[in-house]
């Protein structure tokens, strides 16, 4: 069957995106409202944290607990979650019962609470999340790598710092949600099983009459040092790189994600071939493909003992490095297979699409189709991905590790 997606720009600037997937029983919807750490202040990072825990404590004409239980009474799936650009808002319940959830949230994301007695237990939350980096060292790493390798504030880490959010006042917290959520810019994205005339009459209702353009993000300063280690002293070294890559409104976009699989792209990838399995190095490796609408990065993960974090870390950067030097046709297509895997599951879940329809709008400005999808995947060769990693080859790496030695680093 067809896919069938509608869309609605309305006139304060709010769209909304809805796919219909008559079969299933379920509905999904996915806010996106621009209003992301990297509009945290130097000296308040965290902000956006803290908003989103507390946004859902009452809204409209519901208390905390009362807000609570009107989700669960509707068996609603949900969580609110804050990255670089974006403060994401999903649900997911039965169909039937899409539109009282929708009101729900009309309520959430216009008239929060924001009670000034809630905001010590939220900061409280805050501070034992930050604090709790500590003790897992890969996501630390991995925060610290996105500092220093993305400009400021894009290498804002969601969590704030504890200077940060111990600053905040519940008065801030208010002016930032007035400043920012604002229709101009927001997204929504429905999929599932729904009507699209009613559908659209309720947002038009609910959200029609919201006013206002969000501020444009902040300009972008310095990125931080390419080549830094934490000493931490740990059982384990952990080690991490990134280099750019080309984000997903790219023409190579697909050959970049192919070349992202053929060296992660499951038990017989590269990474886990020659670093794992040959070496037995470590247990755990892998690389990602991480975009922002105008920039991408590729990340390489590897944690390995302390012993032989040395040669782990010289394998990493040698597998990074010969990527140039050849695809086998093979590679390619486990990397289709394992892409279309992918893409056949996220058509089967209406969270997935949801998410889906919103990221390709931000990105894209329009909403692909799973067969140019599928077809560009096809479309992939060994010859395409290699001529890619030759006009962007691996290079000019952020390298981060943590561990009681420091590591030498090749140029």
């Amino acid at each position: 069957m067809p896919q069938e997606v509608f869309q609605h720009s309305f006139a304060n600037g709010l769209t909304l995106l809805a796919e219909l997937i008559p079969h299933v029983r379920s509905a999904a919807l996915n806010f996106l409202i621009p209003a992301g750490c990297v509009y945290d202040r130097p000296d308040r990072l965290g902000a956006g944290a803290i908003l989103a825990d507390l946004i859902t404590r009452g809204a409209g004409d519901r208390d905390s607990r009362e807000l609570t239980l009107a989700m669960d009474n509707l068996g609603l799936d949900s969580s609110e979650s804050v990255g670089s650009i974006h403060m994401r808002f999903w649900g997911a319940t039965v169909a039937r019962n899409l539109p009282a959830a929708l009101d729900l949230y009309g309520d959430i994301l216009r008239r929060p609470h924001l009670p000034d007695d809630e905001m010590e237990a939220v900061r409280s939350l805050a501070l034992q999340d930050i604090r709790g980096l500590e003790d897992e060292p890969r996501s630390k790493i991995l925060v610290e790598l996105r500092k220093r390798h993305y400009p400021s504030p894009l290498g804002n880490d969601h969590r704030g710092t504890v200077e940060g959010v111990t600053a905040l006042t519940i008065e801030e917290l208010r002016e930032r949600h007035t400043r920012l959520f604002r229709p101009r810019g927001a997204i929504l994205a429905v999929a599932g099983n729904f009507e699209w005339a009613p559908l659209r009459d309720q947002v038009e209702r609910l959200f029609g009459d919201w006013q206002g353009d969000a501020p444009p993000p902040p300009p972008l300063g310095a990125r931080g040092e390419k080549q830094a280690h934490i000493a931490k002293d740990l059982a384990q070294t952990q080690i991490t790189t990134a280099y750019a890559s080309v984000p997903v409104g790219d023409a190579e976009y697909y050959a970049a994600m192919g070349a992202v699989h053929v060296l992660s792209g499951g038990m017989s990838s590269r990474l886990f071939t020659e670093i794992r399995e040959k070496r037995a190095l470590c247990y755990s490796v892998w690389a990602s493909y991480q975009t922002f609408k105008d920039r991408a990065s590729v990340i390489a993960y590897a944690g390995t003992t302390n012993e032989r974090a040395q040669e782990t870390f010289d394998v990493l950067m040698g597998e990074l490095r010969r990527l140039p030097d050849g695809i086998e046709t093979e590679e390619v297509e486990r990397v289709q297979a394992g892409l279309k895997s992918s893409l056949i599951m996220q058509q089967e879940s209406t969270s997935a699409r949801a998410l889906a329809l919103a990221s390709d709008w931000y990105n894209l400005g329009r909403v692909r189709s799973f067969d140019e999808i599928q077809s560009a995947v096809n479309a992939l060769t060994a010859e395409s991905i290699l001529a890619h990693v030759r006009r962007h080859p691996p290079a000019d790496f952020t390298i981060v590790t943590l561990g009681p030695k420091p590591l030498e680093f090749l140029n």
